[in-house]
């Protein structure tokens, strides 16, 4: 790629849940724009196999481990310098059974806030003071549209989402306020084919005892667009988010889900 069209050239970047889907595609999209780029996951194999896809670095994190997340942002400051773009990516759906607020069990309740919240707290936490050293940077924290609209029958993932709008925003103003240059918002997809998506057909499909191509296409009719997103789809979203281009942006909410919010 011709080195004056790289959006982020220079500019370190670090995606958590990098090993596949989301993760995956926009660290492929950071490294073909220039950047340098560290991916971490929990699965290790999947994780080696991304970096060497990639050209990224691999780096194995559960990210709702505090420690592990110092000790990963110490290395990248050691390594490359200031960390200039944190994506909080990972996540998990929480799979088996949908559960409604009376049957979500306690535990699976915390585990998914730990996952998807929690880590994202902590990611925020302690990468502002290593942007802030290197004179600021992006956060872009993944939410959903779970997080705009009731999800009762995905209690915890949709509570979960909801936390990282919110947290999204506070982060976004502490920074403004700080004066630390460190830009925060998030980005909301719909129904993007990945593994996390096609596992939620499967699920479906079993509890309601019906063929899977009838549940995928009651999704796909829930969506004004006719049409699925693809992972591509959310990197160019997270790629505008992380360059200069959006140095103007913060507190924001940038929702990628082909119209389907607008059905409620």
């Amino acid at each position: 790629m011709d080195e004056e069209n790289q959006r982020i050239k220079g500019k370190v970047a670090l995606v958590t849940g990098g090993a596949s889907g989301l993760g995956l595609a926009i660290a492929s999209l950071m490294v073909r724009q220039g950047g340098a780029v560290i991916i971490t996951d929990i699965a290790a194999e999947q994780g080696i196999l991304a970096a060497e896809q990639t050209g990224a670095e691999f780096m194995t994190q559960d990210v709702s481990d505090e420690t592990r997340w110092q000790e990963v942002l110490g290395h990248i400051y050691k390594k490359y310098g200031p960390l200039d773009i944190l994506v909080n990516n990972a996540g998990i759906s929480g799979g088996g059974p949908a559960t409604d607020p009376e049957t979500t069990p306690l535990d699976e309740w915390q585990k998914i806030q730990r996952i998807n919240s929690d880590s994202v707290f902590l990611g925020c936490k302690y990468a502002i003071n290593y942007m802030r050293k290197g004179g600021g940077g992006s956060i872009i924290n993944m939410s959903s549209i779970a997080a705009l609209v009731a999800t009762p029958f995905i209690t915890s993932y949709g509570a979960s989402k909801a936390a990282v709008r919110q947290l999204t925003m506070s982060v976004a103003l502490h920074c403004a306020k700080s004066g630390s240059k460190v830009r925060c918002n998030s980005v909301h997809p719909g129904q993007i084919r990945t593994p996390m998506l096609e596992s939620l057909f499967e699920e479906a499909s079993s509890q309601m005892n019906v063929p899977l191509d009838m549940v995928v296409q009651g999704f796909l009719e829930r969506i004004p667009l006719g049409a699925f997103g693809t992972a591509e789809d959310i990197a160019y979203m997270v790629l505008f988010l992380a360059s200069d281009e959006s140095k103007y942006i913060t507190g924001g909410q940038f929702v990628v889900d082909g119209g389907m919010q607008l059905n409620g």
